[in-house]
């Protein structure tokens, strides 16, 4: 990546929050939060999808910040099967936001891969535009979005949703039976299952295709 990762701790609901800060050189022109996979099966905030979307955002001014859910490496606590892990990080935007000004007046984008895409959603339900804690997020990336599995919150229309044509994990067709109520596009990588094995470069250029919109 470019810039430089900081690994930084913070004290959360449940314990530690432990995260890698991947900064961008130059000035940041503000923040992303990237969700990783399900905690139970193997995923980390160092999953190759969660650092492919860190490097769009890196590369597009963003410090991209990859924290460990409950559980996970030095993270504290326990997997608490999504409801706690929206509740860390709600608590982490906060935090961050109040401890780096600076970057809370620039953009936010939030993203999450599979579980996390759960838990970004639902994040967002809590702390986007519409919510009474107001806060701009642009965009909203859902990757792999585990909608069969997890509670996939209802999205806004401008939403990046990404799915793998051969996603055995989430068949894309339920996926699209989610967006088709709420009118949102779902762009479909052929070929690529759920970890985008050999589609990662492709997932790269989608995000930074929509970083380049205002």
């Amino acid at each position: 990546m470019a810039g430089y990762a900081k690994n930084l701790q913070f004290d959360g609901p449940a314990g530690v929050i432990d995260c890698i800060f991947d900064w961008p050189e130059g000035t940041p022109t503000g923040w992303a939060l990237v969700l990783h996979p399900h905690p139970l099966f193997a995923g980390t905030r160092d999953n190759k999808v969660v650092t492919t979307l860190s490097r769009a955002f890196v590369q597009s001014g963003l410090v991209a910040v990859r924290p460990n859910f409950r559980g996970v490496g030095a993270s504290g606590g326990e997997h608490a099967n999504g409801v706690g892990e929206v509740d860390d990080m709600v608590w982490l935007v906060d935090r961050i936001r109040a401890d780096y000004p600076d970057l809370a007046q620039g953009r936010f984008a939030l993203a999450g891969f599979s579980f996390g895409s759960a838990v970004a959603s639902q994040v967002f339900v809590q702390r986007g535009p519409d919510s009474a804690a107001r806060l701009a997020v642009s965009p909203l990336v859902l990757v792999g979005a585990a909608v069969t599995r997890f509670k996939v919150a209802e999205v806004p229309g401008d939403t990046l949703v990404i799915h793998g044509e051969l996603d055995e994990t989430v068949p894309l067709l339920p996926v699209m039976e989610w967006a088709r109520p709420q009118s949102v596009p779902v762009v479909v990588i052929p070929g690529a299952d759920h970890f985008f094995g050999g589609k990662l470069p492709m997932l790269k250029h989608l995000l930074l295709s929509r970083l380049a919109l205002p």
